[in-house]
């Protein structure tokens, strides 16, 4: 079963401040409006473009959105 891209971020969420993927996760995870059941990547990075001040580079999104990827592939 596929999962949506928040289900997978929500994995990656932790005390680590340091660690860039780990602080989006935590960040997202407080955003009530992140596309949550969403499995496309062109929904997910207009919101994070146009609607989010958290994540420091859309280069994050995509690393993360890589990793996703590979780990969803059935």
């Amino acid at each position: 079963m596929r999962r949506s891209f928040y289900h997978y971020l929500m994995t990656l969420r932790g005390p680590n401040r340091n660690d860039p993927e780990m602080n989006f996760a935590n960040q997202a995870s407080h955003d009530i409006q992140f596309p949550k059941q969403s499995e496309d990547y062109e929904e997910i990075s207009s919101y994070l473009e146009l609607s989010v001040d958290y994540l420091p580079t859309m280069d994050l999104f995509d690393r993360t959105w890589e990793k996703y990827i590979e780990n969803n592939q059935l």
